[in-house]
């Protein structure tokens, strides 16, 4: 397969919410640029896009997947992502190279909270943006309840291209008003499409909704303002030239229409990504900084330029091994090429070029500046790594996944499996960086952090498929501390004597409550030489070693100073190791007279919430025990911040899903520690004494 200049490109993205028809979309797309000679069936586990054994299994995608072909003389690069919440990483990754976001929206369902997400990613990475309603044969379908619903979330820049003749079973008729034709398709029939004169019926309609795409075109434009204030419309042509110029500039969102179960729409929305999507060259140059100064530089889409080329999706396939994704945004790859890695130094040399066609890599000679492929097999560069030519120090700005807020725990079922684990793990993350391993010190805990329950059942199938190793999930333990509210002195006697020398140790302690957060303190009053000098750092030890599990439930002691003042010895017996042991009976005697207490972890929550919402989190916020701090709004959001004792996180998440239908979402992270109240500790020691 001969390279593809950049003016020859368009790598399009499909983002949209679970269920909306991504999958159907790009296969019906592959169908139709003659890629594949049939229709696969998410049912049937025959897509080109869900090949994965676990995406055959759910009915889900769950991995960002590739595709292309060949339309009208162009390449055109098909990104399809996951719909669900949990794997809104890999849509952040694709769009990330994308130089158009098409998001699906489910006709019958309007807009949900994938839509919603997917809009500000496309905010944040400012990309040109189409809207396709899917499903218009499907039953309880509005076309005009869902554009109003689109305006509504996102602006009246969003605009129709077309409307369908009539919805529900039986639709196959588009009334386009860009082209003020009707398309007809027979369902289920690539290459079917016939324009036709629009019918009587739908004219006045056509009429008006093509009069406000004109106008809202216009609007974009200073030129094409005058030129319809001068002739009173605008020509198709000029049409089109304005709609590609504002999509780049993300002043105009297009809403086209398709059934792509049936083949309804596809050819129209192929000629649309033709003949208004931006190329590469169109979409214009790509910021990076370059690594020696730190300064920005822009990247032209130049196939002669020095070779920088980002990778944005790692996996790992069977009898492959670890394959990586990526975009060449200058010069251009080819086997052989060798290429340093900006973040690393690390130089690698690149094996074959491929292109994907789902998960079917096709060899090509190069991949030039602009174009989306594969390269098998590199050493040490993973997602988010810049490859440039040598002397080149420009980097591609990293992708920035979504904060992962679902933590558990998980624990090996056989014994010895932790390197396992972690090996595995520290793969995986590798794939996807979405999700964060955090290995908690105080309990050995590897903790998961996700972004869902879905997430972290597919992290450890994976775990299991791949590595062989089987792990179950636990509750986090919370790191609960333990302190004094008054002053208390307790002596400390050791004494044994068992034939021959024995062991003696004397101490006087006198334990003080500390500021919060002051740690631990230890110092001597000692005088006159009751306990000598060279026993001192064993009575300190002695003390250290009893904060580490305190008295109440065995948790660390904080917030404490610790004072000898008086002691004795004996000139034969006393050691080391006798004061040591003193001063831990001292500080146990003293911490139980000093009015002990617990303390528990409180975090810092911020939630982002519909305005709807607000009332029904802070009941939930709470009845956690929870505290308000405070609520402010956010462009579409309420802003609620609180906080929340770390042990009511752990069902926070499925309270949030639940009350808001995943609309809300959140971070947190520790704020400080404060007394637990009396049931709490009450609970607390009784478990740690039954343990």
């Amino acid at each position: 397969m001969q390279a593809v200049q950049p003016e020859q490109l368009r790598n399009i993205v499909i983002t949209g919410h679970t269920g909306s028809g991504k999958t159907m979309l790009s296969e019906s797309f592959a169908l139709s640029m003659g890629a594949v000679n049939r229709l696969g069936s998410i049912d049937d586990g025959n897509t080109l896009s869900d090949y994965s054994a676990d995406e055959i299994q759910r009915k889900h995608s769950l991995n960002t997947s590739l595709l292309h072909g060949f339309w009208k003389d162009t390449k055109i690069n098909i990104i399809d992502t996951p719909g669900l919440l949990d794997f809104h990483g890999d849509v952040k990754s694709a769009m990330r190279v994308a130089d158009t976001v098409i998001i699906t929206v489910n006709a019958s369902t309007g807009v949900e909270v994938g839509t919603d997400s997917i809009w500000e990613y496309t905010r944040e990475y400012y990309k040109p943006t189409m809207f396709v309603l899917t499903k218009l044969d499907a039953e309880r379908t509005s076309f005009s309840n869902t554009v109003e619903e689109l305006r509504e979330h996102f602006g009246h820049l969003v605009t129709p291209i077309q409307f369908p003749a009539e919805e529900g079973q039986g639709h196959h008729i588009l009334i386009d008003i860009l082209l003020m034709k009707q398309l007809e398709f027979d369902p289920d029939k690539p290459g079917s499409m016939t324009v036709a004169d629009i019918p009587d019926l739908y004219l006045k309609r056509a009429e008006d909704l093509h009069q406000q795409l004109i106008e809202a075109v216009a609007e974009t434009d200073e030129e094409l303002m005058n030129r319809y204030f001068e002739i009173g419309t605008l020509t198709e042509e000029e049409l089109r030239s304005g709609i590609k110029s504002a999509l780049v500039t993300r002043t105009f969102f297009p809403v086209f229409c398709t059934s792509p179960l049936h083949m309804i729409g596809t050819e129209r929305l192929l000629d649309a990504m033709v003949n208004l999507c931006p190329s590469p060259i169109e979409r214009g140059p790509e910021h990076s900084l370059c690594t020696v100064d730190e300064n920005e530089r822009l990247l032209e889409p130049d196939p002669a330029g020095p070779t920088v080329a980002f990778i944005f999706k790692t996996m790992s396939e069977p009898r492959v091994g670890e394959v990586s994704y990526l975009r060449v945004y200058s010069g251009h790859i080819e086997t052989g090429h060798e290429l340093i890695d900006v973040q690393t130094g690390q130089l690698e040399k690149i094996g074959q070029v491929y292109t994907i066609l789902g998960q079917k890599k096709i060899p090509v000679d190069k991949l030039m500046a602009g174009d989306i492929g594969m390269v098998v097999k590199l050493k040490d560069a993973h997602t988010n790594d810049t490859l440039a030519d040598k002397g080149t120090s420009c980097r591609i700005s990293p992708i920035t996944f979504p904060e992962p807020v679902f933590a558990s725990a998980i624990i090996p079922i056989a014994q010895g499996d932790e390197e396992k684990i972690s090996a595995g793990l520290h793969h995986l993350h590798e794939e996807d960086p979405s999700f964060a391993i955090v290995h908690e010190v105080e309990f050995n805990q590897t903790i998961i952090k996700t972004l869902g329950e879905t997430h972290l059942d597919i992290i450890i199938s994976r775990l299991q498929n791949k590595f062989n190793v089987q792990v179950e999930t636990a509750p986090i333990k919370i790191p609960y501390r333990e302190t004094i509210r008054m002053t208390a002195t307790a002596q400390g006697k050791y004494k044994k004597q068992s034939g021959g020398r024995g062991q003696y140790g004397d101490v006087w302690i006198r334990l003080e409550p500390l500021p919060k957060d002051s740690g631990f303190e230890f110092s001597s009053e000692v005088v006159g030489g009751v306990v000598p000098t060279r026993y001192l750092p064993a009575v300190e030890k002695g003390i250290r070693e009893s904060i580490a599990s305190g008295v109440l439930a065995g948790y660390p002691v904080i917030d404490l100073k610790a004072v000898a003042y008086d002691g004795s010895y004996h000139p034969v017996d006393s050691s080391e190791f006798a004061f040591k042991i003193a001063a831990s009976m001292a500080f146990k005697t003293a911490f139980e007279k000093a009015k002990p207490l617990l303390l528990e972890p409180f975090f810092s929550l911020t939630v982002y919430t519909p305005d709807q919402y607000t009332g029904e989190i802070v009941g939930d916020i709470s009845s956690r025990r929870g505290k308000i701090l405070g609520m402010e709004t956010d462009a579409r959001f309420q802003v609620i911040k609180a906080l929340i004792p770390q042990a009511s996180l752990a069902t926070f998440h499925h309270s949030l899903t639940r009350l808001t239908q995943s609309r809300a979402k959140y971070t947190y992270g520790f704020s400080h520690y404060e007394e637990a109240p009396q049931d709490v500790a009450q609970q607390v020691i009784a478990e740690s004494k039954q343990q």
